[in-house]
């Protein structure tokens, strides 16, 4: 008799032991993920709990919790499950006005917010405000290269998509689709103003367009190949 030996053998179709090979031979998937798959692999050719355990350099108790977590819920009980921390203390609504006084508002006496400026304005923390307006690209510096939306709703409409891409519905494909596919060669229309003793960078918000191209492109997701053409027009036929 073999000691650790699975009380409850795992039988694995054809199609599902396909994706945890690829899965384990995959060098882009989290390593903890990869690992995982390899125990199930081994486990569902009769490898005992400790000789797994010794080539994937586990315990025995993380094996058989592996285990059971795959004979419960399949590939998906190998992930890892979400940890519930402290609850939070910024609203929706907090966060929205934040970032609608970055985008649309000046403070009294300056051009631009800083996230000083901002703290206390809003009465929120410094870091709290460096960590919400980060991920949403507002600057708070006295420079910036690109230019926000006017949208009333942006704030809404940025919360929905990132929400659909970190909580999609349950089989559910998320694409996304860039409809501003052209490729402009760009030269400001005012030569950049260096930095000086009592000046910042100045650098005009227009350009002067030199030609355009279009770029279409698509990922076949069968075989990872990407499909790409360039066309001189940008109409729905393209």
């Amino acid at each position: 008799m073999r000691l650790g030996r699975p009380r409850r053998p795992i039988e694995l179709p054809e199609e599902e032991r396909t994706h945890l090979q690829t899965v384990a031979g995959s060098h882009s998937l989290p390593y903890s993920l990869v690992v995982r798959a390899r125990l199930v692999l081994m486990s569902a050719d009769g490898v005992d709990n400790h000789t797994i355990g010794g080539k994937l350099s586990l315990s025995a108790q993380s094996v058989s919790k592996w285990r059971q977590r795959y004979l419960r819920y399949g590939i998906q009980g190998l992930h890892d499950e979400l940890r519930p921390g402290r609850p939070r203390s910024i609203s929706d609504d907090k966060v929205a006005t934040l970032v609608r006084k970055t985008l649309e508002t000046k403070p009294k006496d300056g051009t631009h917010w800083s996230l000083r400026s901002m703290a206390r304005e809003t009465r929120l923390s410094h870091p709290t405000v460096h960590r919400i307006c980060r991920p949403l690209g507002c600057s708070h510096t006295g420079t910036g290269t690109s230019s926000f939306s006017t949208d009333p709703f942006f704030v809404e409409k940025v919360r929905d998509i990132v929400g659909l891409y970190l909580n999609p519905p349950q089989k559910a494909v998320v694409l996304c689709v860039d409809e501003k596919s052209q490729i402009q060669a760009l030269d400001r229309t005012q030569p950049m103003l260096p930095d000086g003793a009592r000046h910042v960078e100045g650098v005009t918000h227009d350009y002067e367009r030199h030609g355009t191209t279009t770029l279409f492109a698509a990922l076949d997701i069968a075989n990872g190949q990407v499909l790409t053409k360039c066309t001189y027009r940008h109409r729905h036929q393209e």
